[in-house]
């Protein structure tokens, strides 16, 4: 194995998922300024909209999940169209 290879700030990262608060540990490098503290020991702290506990391919369950108002801008902006005929 090469050494040398691996960037120097690999180090235990938590992520966070902000729809449903859900943690979990692993190893990373993605820079953050966060940190949150985690059965006494201090993790840089990574945010995520989204991980493998919300998403409906997951978890089964149909569930909406718009952090940035994207579903509302597409129905203001086709609400007024109207349906093809067939």
């Amino acid at each position: 194995m090469k050494k040398d290879i691996h960037p120097k700030s690999y180090r235990i990262c938590a992520f966070k998922d902000t729809s449903n608060e859900e943690m979990f540990l692993v190893r990373s490098c993605a820079n953050t300024k966060d940190e949150i503290e985690i059965d006494g020991v201090k993790y840089p702290l990574i945010k995520l909209e989204i991980s493998n506990t919300s998403h409906p391919f997951f978890t089964g369950k149909v569930k909406l999940v718009d952090t940035a108002g994207r579903v509302d801008k597409f129905e203001s902006k086709y609400k007024n169209r109207k349906k093809p005929s067939l």
